[in-house]
């Protein structure tokens, strides 16, 4: 009785396509038993029946691949006699023998299976229409693929121009890099914790004692110094050109006043790099330098 359920469970539990291979596999133990029962066997065990019924099924599979493959090779789609003999002779199987093995007169009969609708599979996604084939290409090549596997469908997405949504999104941007920031010099640098107890919690980062406090404000940015020299690299251009201007309209008898000139009372003739080195580094204490005015050729 215990059987009996447990089998009609199965049964209501099985899918179609479970019971289509199911049956399937029935037809084969039932050749397989009769091969037994034809070759002398009165009986066989469980285990027995399984093994051989699992051996026919492989080899019949087989059988049907290299067949497909065979046929394919040709440019086919569907096998041929000449393929399933081609595949039995190239697994080593003796083709002459089976017309006779055919006509044996102690063959038994088998019924028919029983009739059971193959497993449906399921549709793929259908997008468009499906094309056939033109007049110039024959029916038996393979149909084309879904429309959905070569059909483009460009998506468009417009760039976000609301003022309001740009400032947040600069704003939020800006946030998550000074936290990220933070946190990358909370963890590679020395940090201070709020609470004694616990160091890991809200570590803040570590304020480095300077001796001079205000030295950082009166010194320049790294912007400050690149605008510096640039202007000061024009300046200088523009000094060596106005001294060579005038160096050209000059006389022989200037020159010759300029050598009886008096000489400074150290006896050397000041040098740029004297003047370089008198120049005050603090550049709230320089003397104001007018910027360069660029004029139109």
């Amino acid at each position: 009785m215990l059987t009996g359920e447990r089998s009609g469970g199965n049964k209501t539990s099985t899918s179609p396509a479970e019971n289509y291979y199911l049956a399937r596999r029935r037809t084969l133990q039932v050749v397989v038993s009769s091969l037994l029962t034809e070759c002398g066997f009165e009986s066989a065990e469980k285990a027995a029946v399984e093994t051989l019924t699992e051996m026919m099924q492989s080899y019949i599979t087989e059988v049907g691949r290299c067949a497909k493959a065979n046929c394919e090779h040709t440019a086919r789609s569907t096998p041929t006699l000449s393929d399933v003999v081609i595949t039995l002779v190239e697994m080593g199987f003796n083709v002459d023998t089976l017309q006779g093995h055919a006509k044996r007169s102690q063959r038994m009969v088998i019924t028919a299976p029983p009739v059971t609708n193959a497993p449906v599979i399921p549709k793929s996604l259908v997008t468009g229409q499906k094309r056939t084939h033109p007049a110039y290409i024959p029916s038996h090549f393979p149909e084309f693929p879904d429309p959905h596997t070569y059909i483009k469908t460009p998506t468009f997405r417009e760039p976000v121009s609301e003022y309001q949504v740009v400032r947040e999104k600069a704003a939020s941007q800006r946030r998550d890099v000074e936290r990220a920031l933070t946190r990358f010099m909370a963890k590679t640098g020395e940090t201070q914790s709020l609470f004694k107890d616990d160091l890991t919690a809200f570590p803040l980062i570590a304020a480095r004692p300077s001796s001079i406090p205000y030295l950082s404000a009166l010194l320049p940015s790294e912007l400050e110094l690149q605008t510096l020299e640039e202007t000061d690299s024009s300046e200088q251009d523009d000094q060596t050109d106005t001294e060579n201007n005038l160096n050209n309209t000059i006389h022989d008898d200037a020159g010759a006043d300029k050598e009886n000139a008096v000489l400074p009372p150290g006896g050397g003739v000041p040098t740029v790099k004297s003047n370089e080195e008198n120049m005050i580094d603090n550049p709230y204490l320089r003397p104001v330098k007018k910027p360069k005015v660029r004029r139109k050729k």
